[in-house]
């Protein structure tokens, strides 16, 4: 969790953008995403030679030799474009170099063929003032500072950075229209949880957004790889590691380049997506811009694990889905999940949050969804999330469906999760009443669970597949949960009417007497 004095700090830039002209919240992140890139690549270049040092191995400086500027030819040495120069140059001229210099490079900092040179060619850095500028770079700098405070006190680095980028998100006040919003980290990590993603698989988003379900899927393969005695374990009780046990190089760059694959139809959550990624150590990140809903996507049978938090609302022209998508619909809540079967590899993997009315809808489309997963995938798992778990974005209700393409469904495991660690109002504070240690436990040893204790009026049970196909293939859990009723017991009639005539009684004596005085 972020300390009061880097919220404060992450709202004076907001107040800083807002002031200085760039009143668009999605610009505003996208500039932010910039200067934080900017200013991590200075410092991992510094890791990399102090790592360097240590094990007295040479290594490839980002900074090092000449870069030749675009257009101009001009050669210009790399050390002066690191963060730790120009943020001591003056206002104006810091301006001017960042704008013509720094930026040009950042572009192009991920080889020309790369998927981040494409999607950066034609970004533009558009910090109009330098005392903007200035005030950014010194407000950045505050909150690395505070960010390397909290990871001497034992938190981990990319967990404070990933709580201060989340943040920085929650404070843009158009998030959340046409569906899209940020996914909780402690949700994302659940979700691994649920579908273990390993190294050697080839794990998706098909609406990634700022690439949060792949960062939380390359952490987890991470922690499978990190002895014991290196690992650590979060307020939510999932395990973090840095995978020292990954000793082949060959591996290395096999999960950092071909392991995580990402798609957006918004260029700049791509370029976002794309940075954020980099940040994280996958080098050769594979996130495009492509709409995969539409008949440009032919990626099917693809993917071993697919984690997703498609948009909830809204529609795709009818005349663009994409043909091997057979529901009849437009509603792209219902198409997400028809995409993420047939992205799947048969015997593939995935975890997807859903609106709740994905789960019980009454038409023709809902059922024929319901009915694909339990017929053409094996359908392992319902969570039912309550309704604040993506606030301040949005309060609907939620679930997380776990689904293998192909195989037979012969009963489904439901679990009412309750609470998620915080509080389920906008603030979102911690709470001590968690589930996801629980969902997780019961999760991994629900095979063992005999027919005998199965109670329905526990937070997690079986339900067997025919007995949904029953019920119009309804997967709300609520449908199937007994409540544990206990009859109120109340006085018979004539007891409670001589009660009100006592009291009556006392009323009027009681205005009597003030009356009489």
């Amino acid at each position: 969790m972020l300390s009061p004095k880097m919220k404060s700090l992450i709202n004076r830039l907001w107040d800083n953008f807002w002031s200085g002209g760039i009143a668009n919240p999605l610009t505003a992140i996208e500039q932010l995403s910039y200067l934080l890139f900017m200013r991590r690549l200075d410092e991992m270049d510094m890791k990399l030679q102090k790592d360097a040092e240590w094990t007295s191995e040479t290594y490839a400086s980002i900074f090092k030799g000449a870069f030749t500027l675009p257009g101009t030819g001009e050669k210009i040495d790399k050390k002066t474009l690191r963060w730790s120069h120009f943020k001591q140059l003056e206002g104006g001229e810091m301006l001017t170099h960042v704008q013509t210099r720094v930026f040009p490079f950042i572009k192009q900092i991920n080889h020309k063929n790369s998927a981040f040179t494409q999607y950066m060619a034609d970004a533009v850095f558009i910090i109009p003032k330098p005392s903007l500028l200035v005030e950014a770079v010194s407000i950045i700098d505050a909150l690395y500072a505070e960010i390397e405070k909290e990871t001497q006190a034992g938190q981990n680095f990319h967990d404070t950075q990933g709580d201060m980028y989340e943040f920085l998100l929650s404070e843009i006040s158009t998030s959340g229209k046409n569906g899209q919003f940020r996914t909780p980290r402690h949700v994302i990590k659940l979700m691994c949880e649920l579908v273990s993603p390993k190294l050697g698989e080839t794990i998706g988003d098909p609406a990634c957004g700022t690439g949060g379900f792949l960062l939380g899927a390359y952490h987890h393969i991470l922690a499978a790889h990190t002895s014991k005695n290196h690992r650590t374990v979060d307020e939510d009780g999932f395990e973090h590691g840095f995978g020292d046990k990954l000793t082949d190089k060959r591996l290395w760059a096999a999960l950092r380049e071909n392991t995580f694959f990402g798609y957006d139809f918004d260029t700049t959550m791509v370029r976002i997506g794309l940075m954020n990624l980099l940040l994280h150590g996958i080098t050769q990140p594979n996130i495009r811009r492509n709409d995969t809903l539409s008949k440009k996507y032919n990626e099917d049978d693809h993917y071993d694990v697919i984690l997703a938090n498609p948009p909830f609302k809204g529609s795709i022209d009818k005349g663009d889905i994409n043909e091997n998508l057979s529901l009849k619909t437009t509603k792209t809540e219902l198409l997400f999940v028809n995409r993420l079967m047939n992205s799947l590899k048969i015997g593939g993997r995935a975890a997807v949050i859903v609106p709740d009315g994905v789960l019980f809808g009454s038409s023709n489309a809902h059922k024929d969804l319901r009915k694909m997963l339990l017929e053409r995938c094996e359908l392992q798992g319902v969570v039912s999330m309550p309704s604040g778990v993506f606030k301040p974005y949005a309060g609907v209700s939620t679930a997380i469906l776990v689904f293998v393409k192909g195989g037979e469904t012969k009963r489904v495991w439901f679990y009412d999760m309750q609470a998620d660690g915080r509080s389920l109002d906008d603030k979102r504070k911690r709470i001590e009443a968690n589930d996801l240690p629980d969902i997780v436990k019961t999760w991994n040893s629900r095979g063992d669970l005999k027919a005998a204790q199965n109670d329905r009026k526990k937070k997690n049970f079986f339900v067997p597949v025919q007995e949904i196909i029953d019920n119009n293939y309804d997967l709300s859990i609520n449908r199937y949960k007994e409540i544990d009723y206990a009859p109120q017991k109340y006085d018979k009639p004539e007891v409670i009417l001589g009660r009100i005539e006592g009291l009556e009684k006392e009323i009027i004596a009681s205005i009597k007497t003030l009356r009489m005085k």
